[in-house]
């Protein structure tokens, strides 16, 4: 399929497949930090292709999704530890445990009231930790929700996705929670965003469509060019357009606020692109389970 405008897009070897870069981010400290799911580790990237990584306790952890905190740290949830982790940009890391056993922490961003917000897929609950650990969890009105992604709305709400209840909900500071339905059957949303327009704009993994949801709940879903493609992550450049990974087909796309697609092919065959975000350069990072970060530059 071919890629339009076109875009350049160079790989940086980061760690063997068995890795699986997962989850990235733009951290304070001018490079990019990203998760190794597989390996228990996180990473850290400059714009320059600089790498280094830091091992955690246990290994097994599965350190999913990580984002830059309030404090100049980054934070990052641990699925099968059942725990929220911090690490400085020196690599000093914290974890906190979770209350409710076998929780599930998946997707986690910080909010606007300097704490972190996160999903616990397993456990139906949104969850808010602050910089000094204190937990709260926060019970959603569904069950077999299976919350994922999560991300600061521009009203002062976390939004999430709830891939198997097929909605996207929205939590307010005191936990009050609004679901809106996806008007498409096995949606399965799973990343989500803020875009430059005022709104959330979301992944379908199921049916192969970005949608975007404004604050007072209307949805718009635009198919993909490939409905096979299972896209996984989505994020927000800083010229107004989203960008997401197409997990199943080895593509990045891009999606204008007006709802233009174009999609690029990754150089390395079988890639399996996960997490997405602009880094501090204005390129777009993306961690590919194969064990490099790709970055993408668009005239």
């Amino acid at each position: 399929m071919p890629s339009r405008p076109p875009v350049a897009i160079t790989e940086f070897s980061v760690s063997d497949r068995g890795a699986g870069p997962y989850g990235i981010t733009a951290g304070p400290d001018g490079a990019l930090w990203f998760t190794m799911v597989h390996h228990g580790r996180i990473g850290r990237i400059t714009p320059d292709g600089d790498v280094a990584s830091y091992q955690l306790e246990p290994a097994s952890g599965g350190p999913s999704i990580i984002t830059a905190g309030p404090d100049d740290a980054l934070w990052f949830t641990e699925f099968r530890s059942h725990r929220i982790g911090r690490i400085t940009t020196t690599g000093s890391i914290t974890s906190f445990p979770l209350p409710t056993p076998d929780a599930g922490p998946f997707g986690i961003a910080a909010g606007p009231d300097d704490a972190l917000w996160f999903t616990e897929a397993n456990a139906d609950r949104v969850g808010r930790v602050t910089p000094e650990g204190q937990v709260t969890e926060f019970p959603l009105p569904l069950s077999g929700a299976f919350p994922s992604a999560i991300a600061a709305g521009p009203d002062g709400r976390l939004w999430f996705t709830m891939n198997r209840a097929n909605a996207i909900g929205a939590i307010a500071g005191d936990g009050d929670v609004t679901v809106h339905p996806l008007p498409t059957p096995a949606g399965a949303p799973v990343g989500i965003t803020a875009g430059a327009d005022g709104a959330m704009w979301f992944v379908e993994i199921g049916a192969g469509q970005v949608g975007r949801i404004t604050p007072d709940g209307k949805l718009d879903e635009f198919a993909l060019p490939d409905r096979t493609s299972r896209p996984h992550a989505i994020a927000a450049d800083a010229d107004g357009n989203c960008w997401f990974t197409e997990w199943g087909a080895n593509r990045v796309g891009r999606i204008t606020p007006d709802g233009h697609i174009d999609v690029h092919d990754l150089p390395s065959p079988a890639s399996e692109p996960h997490g997405i975000a602009q880094g501090p350069d204005g390129a777009m990072w993306t961690a590919l389970e194969i064990g490099t970060i790709a970055r993408l530059t668009a005239p």
